[in-house]
C-alpha cells in the first residue's frame, strides 16, 4: 500500500514531509539517536551530571527502538490486506497522539507537582541537583516526549488490534501477518523494561511503565488469540 494523508504515524508524516530533505528510516533514527546522545553527554560533561547519564541513554535507547518499531509496524500494518476503516482507526484518528499527550501532561504533573509535594528527594533533583541547568531540562523533556509518544503509539497499536481481532475476518495469510505485528508490539513494549532500574525509587513511575508493558501484553495477546482461533467477525464485519 502506497502511503497516503492519513496512512502513516504522525513521526512518519513529519519525517516524510520534510521539504527537500529524503530521509531514510535507518537515517532518520540515526540522527535522532545521535543527537539526543551527544546532548547527554556534552551537558553530562558540562555540568557534572553524569549520575544522570545513565539513565538518559536509558531512555534515548528506547526513543530509538521505537522509532524503528513505529516504522515497522506502520509498513507491515500497510501492507496488510485490511479494510479502509482499519487504517482510518489506526492512523488517520492520529490518537496516539492525543494518548501520547495525556501521558506526558501526567508525567509533567509527577515530576514537578506530585514528587515535589512528596516525602523525599523530588527525582529531578536526584538526578540533576537543586537547580537543574534550563538546557539539561529542555533536552530530558524533549526526551521524555518522544518515550511518551512511542509509548502512545504502542498502546494505541495493541487496542486497535485488539478491535481489528474482533471485528475483522482476515484470511490465514493476512491473519499471520496480523500476527507478527502484534507480536512486534510486544517486543517493543517489553524492550522497555531497561527503564524500569532508574525508576525503582518511583513506585508510581514504576507502576505506569511496567503496568503499560503488560498491559500492551495482555491486550496483544487476546489479538493473536482472537485471530488465530476466529474465522467469523465476533461482532461484526467492518467494511470499506
Amino acid at each position: 500500500m502506497v502511503k497516503e494523508y492519513g496512512d502513516t504515524w504522525v513521526y512518519e508524516g513529519i519525517v516524510g514531509g520534510l521539504p527537500g530533505i529524503a530521509l531514510s528510516n535507518t537515517h532518520a533514527v540515526a540522527i535522532q539517536f545521535a543527537l539526543f546522545q551527544v546532548g547527554i553527554v556534552i551537558f553530562a560533561w558540562f555540568y557534572d551530571l553524569w549520575s544522570a547519564a545513565l539513565a538518559g541513554t536509558a531512555a534515548v535507547i528506547i526513543a530509538a527502538v521505537g522509532s524503528v518499531a513505529m516504522h515497522r509496524l506502520g509498513v507491515k500494518n500497510r501492507a496488510a490486506d485490511a479494510p479502509t476503516t482499519y487504517y482510518r482507526l489506526l492512523f488517520g484518528s492520529s490518537i496516539e497522539v492525543v494518548l501520547s499527550v495525556l501521558a506526558f501532561i501526567a508525567l509533567i504533573t509527577h515530576l514537578f507537582v506530585f514528587d515535589v509535594q512528596s516525602s523525599g528527594e523530588p527525582l529531578f533533583a536526584t538526578l540533576f541537583g537543586a537547580e537543574p541547568p534550563v538546557v539539561v531540562v529542555y533536552l530530558v523533556l524533549l526526551v521524555c516526549w518522544d518515550l511518551c509518544y512511542r509509548i502512545g503509539t504502542s498502546w494505541w497499536a495493541a487496542v486497535v488490534s485488539l478491535w481489528r481481532a474482533l471485528t475483522i475476518a482476515s484470511e490465514p495469510s493476512i491473519a499471520n501477518k496480523f500476527i507478527r505485528i502484534d507480536m512486534e508490539n510486544v517486543a517493543f513494549a517489553t524492550s522497555q523494561v531497561i527503564l524500569l532500574p532508574f525508576l525503582r525509587e518511583q513506585p508510581v513511575l514504576f507502576v505506569a511503565v511496567s503496568g503499560h508493558i503488560v498491559a500492551v501484553a495482555v491486550v496483544s495477546a487476546a489479538s493473536i488469540w482472537l485471530t488465530r482461533t476466529t474465522t467469523e467477525p465476533v461482532l461484526a464485519t467492518a467494511g470499506d
